[in-house]
């Protein structure tokens, strides 16, 4: 399986989980698309901090 969850880290520092099974992600003008293996959808302005592709893991950055 290829599919990472991906964590917010919100303006405090606090990271929380986002989306689950991410195997989807499209960075735009409007956004971060993600899109998980369950067809949820989300976008988020936001910022890609670090990708653990091992750990099944990305955490975004609010923007700021």
């Amino acid at each position: 399986m290829c599919e990472a969850n991906v964590y917010l880290i919100d303006r405090e520092g606090r990271e929380r989980l986002l989306l689950e099974s991410v195997d989807k992600i499209i960075p735009g003008e409007e956004g971060i698309f993600l899109e998980n293996i369950f067809s949820q959808r989300k976008t988020i302005r936001a910022k890609i901090k670090e990708m653990e592709l091992v750990n099944h893991k990305i955490i975004l950055e609010d923007e700021k």
